[in-house]
């Protein structure tokens, strides 16, 4: 699901005379012979966990999440496998007053459950509040993260005379672990380690170090009421200086320390202001005799924050950088800066000075390769297109159109063994996970889930998403897979989840849309999750925020029967198919215009589209300014290309895609058996 810079969700309302027509079970993906020959899925057999119950459990969790939950009430569930969620919803609704010997005896009687242990950091936090140190240690177990249950054991320790020989060591490690603020459960530790004679002042400028090189001024100043006296006056005007550069660092001392606060100061300056930081970082590096590492400091965030507005000077900053301060970041914005100007020379010469690993990435190898045939170089073109054109991405894809030639697309469907499949499908807190996904209740899930996943070998974890899967969780194929393992990437049929294809296909022709843009939204969007939410309360597959829904019913004269019927699948594609139809009119017929402004909004569109008019789309594409929108819009192309596979078996060339051209040549698929084949992330 993706949260956009500035959001723009996608309108649609709810029609129910459409809605009703429309199909709400997909249709079987065709075959895909010509890349593999391997099966068709880990187990084709699984099936749904059925439980009659089920819905009786959702009550019971409402209701004790009402306060209305009465034990008797419920004597049928007492057996079932969520009883104990059930109780949980009961028992935190008012932690405050629940009695210690009621919390003991659920923890006792759940200890090691996904259930018990999501109760134990509950109860945990609880006890502290109370100061009940007793219970907090009686309910404490060794493993659990957190910096807050770390401080919160730390002071149950003290407090109840078991701060052992390890205490100060461990509370100093807190004390040094982050320079950003630290919760304030750590604040008594902390107290307790100084009057211990733990926080000597070289522990606590180290601390002080790190807040100023996280830019937390208010934590510096924090620090500094526990420094000598004479020290204290030096480290608060070197949190000013983080606040505020001034004239007074001219005179601090030239260590080590002030170089850093003052180019920490200037580099925070530059990302607001890299006209000020720039004009000023002569005198302080003068006066303070800065490093190399230290202008670097600056001059990075100057040139990153010029160059990512594409403001005026942004190459001469960028040329400015000293090179042992250039990160991929950087370099990567180097190349942007040239290709917003069209000067492919400078463009190219950028992309030569990575380093080879960033280099050999599909998008530099695609880009590199563009550039050459543009200063013609046809014969490196060729080799570097045929390089990322192994690559089943975005830049793959457009790589293999270069060279007219199929797509790379290799499928691994591993098939697992029977008994596999029968222990991972009857694992207890599986079934609860999926139960638990299936009413709503993520955070449970995830919890029970991760359970699952500590004691699952590889094999089994990869049964376990296709099951969740076949339970409707599809967000498992994301969170479930190793995304950094080549073979688990190419998932391609726990990646993709496919449904609502006759839908799918008949709003697209409605429209005049490609069907596989449609999915490929729905896939970035919600990963098929019709009951998806995002925090700024965008809803359903396409994530679509109801008064945008409502503006647009409006313009259609339709009806709008609110926000609620944004979480049926039909009603969903049918309008928000409607409403990429509405942002391809508004943006010349150009899909890569109307994906950018699905996600980033108008107001950003507008001016990409003002600021670079008439540029190739892969270059346009390149230079947007929002990462999360670059990558969004590459993301959903290449995801268009899979989904089109699944659909159709073959493909439309994505030449021909990104410029909304749906009736072109397509083009087949080969199994690149290279260790480059991997799909597109996320």
């Amino acid at each position: 699901m993706t949260a956009s810079p500035a959001r723009h969700a996608v309108a649609a309302l709810a029609l129910a005379t459409l809605a009703a027509t429309a199909c709400a079970q997909s249709s079987p993906a065709p075959a895909f012979a010509a890349a593999s020959a391997t099966p068709a899925a880990l187990d084709s057999s699984l099936k749904p966990l059925a439980d009659p119950r089920l819905d009786r459990v959702g009550q019971a969790i409402e209701a004790a999440r009402a306060g209305r939950f009465n034990a008797a009430d419920y004597g049928d569930l007492t057996d079932h496998p969520l009883y104990g969620w059930v109780e949980y919803a009961s028992l935190t609704r008012d932690l405050d007053g629940l009695p210690r010997d009621r919390a003991e005896a659920f923890l006792a009687r759940h200890d090691g459950e996904p259930v018990g242990e999501t109760f134990r950091k509950a109860w945990l936090a609880q006890a502290a509040k109370r100061e009940d140190w007793t219970a907090f240690n009686q309910a404490w177990r060794d493993g659990m993260d957190g910096t807050a249950l770390a401080c919160q054991r730390l002071q149950a320790e003290q407090a109840s005379g078991q701060a052992g020989a390890g205490w100060t060591a461990r509370a100093q490690a807190v004390w040094t672990s982050s320079g950003n603020s630290l919760p304030d459960a750590c604040d008594p530790v902390f107290a307790t380690l100084a009057a211990r004679g733990g926080l000597a002042p070289e522990l606590r400028w180290q601390r002080f170090d790190l807040a100023a090189e996280a830019w937390q001024p208010g934590v510096m100043r924090s620090i500094a009421r526990g420094l000598p006296e004479d020290q204290q006056a030096l480290a608060n005007d070197y949190a000013a200086f983080i606040d505020t550069p001034h004239p007074r660092a001219l005179a601090w001392p030239k260590t080590v320390r002030s170089r850093l606060v003052a180019s920490q100061g200037l580099a925070r300056l530059g990302k607001a202001d890299p006209d000020a930081a720039e004009a000023q970082l002569p005198r302080y590096a003068g006066a303070l005799e800065f490093s190399e590492a230290d202008r670097g400091r600056v001059l990075y965030q100057v040139a990153l924050w010029t160059v990512a507005s594409y403001l005026p000077g942004s190459a001469r900053r960028l040329d400015a950088v000293p090179a042992a301060s250039y990160d991929p970041r950087l370099h990567e914005w180097r190349v942007r800066e040239a290709l917003s100007r069209s000067d492919w020379p400078a463009a190219l010469a950028a992309i030569r000075r990575m380093d080879d690993a960033q280099r050999s990435e599909s998008r530099w190898q695609y880009f590199e390769a563009r550039l050459a045939e543009k200063a013609g170089d046809a014969t490196t073109a060729r080799r570097l297109y045929g390089q990322a054109a192994g690559n089943s991405d975005f830049h793959g894809f457009l790589a293999a159109d270069r060279l007219e030639q199929p797509y790379t697309l290799c499928p691994w469907q591993p098939r697992a063994p029977a008994a596999t499949i029968a222990k991972v499908t009857g694992d207890a807190a599986l079934q609860r996970a999926v139960s638990l996904a299936r009413l709503e209740q993520a955070g449970w899930a995830a919890a029970e889930w991760k359970d699952t996943r500590s004691r699952f070998s590889d094999a089994e974890r990869l049964v376990a998403v296709e099951y969740a899967e076949a339970n409707g969780w599809f967000d498992r194929a994301v969170f479930g897979l190793d995304l950094s393992n080549d073979e688990e990437r190419r998932l391609y049929d726990l990646r993709f989840p496919l449904h609502h294809d006759a839908t799918l296909r008949r709003e697209a022709a409605r429209n005049r849309l490609d069907p596989a843009w449609v999915a490929a939204e729905i896939r970035a969007e919600s990963i098929f999750n019709p009951r998806a939410r995002s925090p700024a309360n965008a809803l359903g597959l396409m994530q679509i925020l109801p008064g945008t829904g409502a503006s647009v019913a409006a313009k259609l004269g339709l009806p709008w029967n609110g926000a609620s019927s944004l979480y049926d699948p039909d009603t969903n594609i049918i309008l928000g198919s409607a409403y990429l139809r509405q942002m391809m009119d508004e943006n010349g017929g150009q899909p890569y215009f109307a994906i950018a402004g699905y996600n980033a909004g108008p107001s950003p569109l507008l001016r990409w589209r003002t600021q670079r008019p008439g540029m190739d789309p892969d270059f346009w594409i390149e230079t947007v300014s929002y990462k999360e929108t670059r990558e969004y819009v590459a993301r959903v192309l290449a995801f268009s290309v899979i989904y089109d596979w699944k659909l159709d078996g073959d493909a439309l060339t994505l030449s021909d895609r990104i410029r909304g051209r749906i009736d072109g040549p397509r083009k087949g698929f080969v199994c690149d058996a290279g260790p480059h084949a991997a799909a597109e992330g996320g």
